[in-house]
């Protein structure tokens, strides 16, 4: 009689293989559900103390509202024939165009820092960016940020234009 050179797989009680590679082939569903709660739990913590900020949509809308007075106030300096400006208050977050009653606030977690002209600022906290009747400019950037997150809002002086910078 010769030996067989399979010999078959010695079974559990009830039939079930005992080869240690069946019983650790795979992850079971509780023990993922455990990883994935330890992760949720560690982000609920650590995402607080990345620090208060503005969130990018709502910081590139306040740049896009102050782009937008900018280019009204231009609208405003050609359509007149008058010097028209945009007065920007940086203690209180609001810009108001020349000749438009309304004030416009800006989200109040965004910090803001104006560049222009010697001669438009009013005081350390208050300035404004002109423009002229034939649609140019005294130049001048608006710096929207939130921690290294900026955007600037130049304006050139030669054209009036203003643009959007990341």
């Amino acid at each position: 009689m010769t030996a067989n050179p399979h010999p078959a797989p010695r079974s559990a009680p009830h039939g079930a293989p005992t080869c240690a590679l069946a019983r650790n082939a795979g992850v079971t569903m509780l023990e993922l559900l455990i990883v994935l709660s330890i992760m949720a739990l560690v982000a609920a913590f650590v995402v607080p103390l990345l620090g208060p900020g503005v969130p990018t949509a709502e910081l590139k809308g306040a740049a896009r509202q102050v782009a937008a007075g900018l280019r009204l106030a231009r609208s405003e300096a050609i359509a007149t024939r008058q010097d028209t400006n945009l007065m920007l208050d940086l203690e209180h977050r609001t810009m108001r165009v020349d000749r438009d009653p309304r004030v416009h606030r800006l989200p109040p977690a965004v910090d803001l820092k104006l560049f222009t002209a010697q001669s438009d600022l009013v005081d350390e906290k208050v300035g404004a960016i002109r423009f002229y009747a034939d649609g140019g400019s005294n130049g001048g950037r608006i710096t929207v940020a939130s921690g290294e997150r900026k955007y600037d809002v130049d304006v050139d002086w030669l054209t009036g234009r203003v643009a959007i910078m990341d």
